[in-house]
Order: C-alpha cells, then sequence, then structure tokens
C-alpha cells in the first residue's frame, strides 16, 4: 500500500470539508487531525470568511515594531562600523 501524500492545504482543506458535514463533531475530528480546538475553529473562521486562500500560512511579523531604533540612529551606527572596521 502506497503512502498518501498530502500537502498542509488540503489537509486543512479536507478538516472544513469534514466539519461542515451534517452532524460533525468538530472536537473529535481536530483530535483526528492532531489540533487544538482553537486552531480548528480559527481555520473554519477564515475559510467561511476568505474561502480556500484562508487556509494558507500567514506572516507572523509585527505590523508595526514600536521600540525599533530611529532610521537616523541606524545610519550613524553604520557610518561609525563603516569607519572602523574590525
Amino acid at each position: 500500500m502506497a503512502w498518501r501524500e498530502a500537502s498542509i492545504m488540503s489537509e486543512r482543506y479536507e478538516f472544513v470539508r469534514l466539519a461542515a458535514a451534517e452532524g460533525a463533531n468538530i472536537a473529535v475530528l481536530c483530535r483526528r487531525f492532531g489540533i487544538s480546538r482553537a486552531k480548528g475553529y480559527k481555520w473554519l473562521a477564515r475559510f467561511a470568511n476568505e474561502g480556500r486562500t484562508g487556509l494558507e500560512n500567514r506572516s507572523r511579523r509585527p505590523n508595526s515594531s514600536p521600540a525599533r531604533t530611529s532610521a537616523m540612529t541606524e545610519q550613524a551606527v553604520l557610518e561609525v562600523r563603516a569607519a572602523h572596521p574590525m
């Protein structure tokens, strides 16, 4: 018997498809797919709002970095480094 190859997207879509079935038990499906119920409900909500594209991985990068060094200070540091290489 050959191994079944599955991508992350196909697994997530399979989860959503099974969860949409009449009488589906989300907790059982989450255990079957090895995910938390919170993640399962997150995928269901994203699929309802965005369709299949909602199941894609998303960047974890923050939208802003309030503690980031200013561009002027960063440029000054780079100039000092260039003037005094190790």
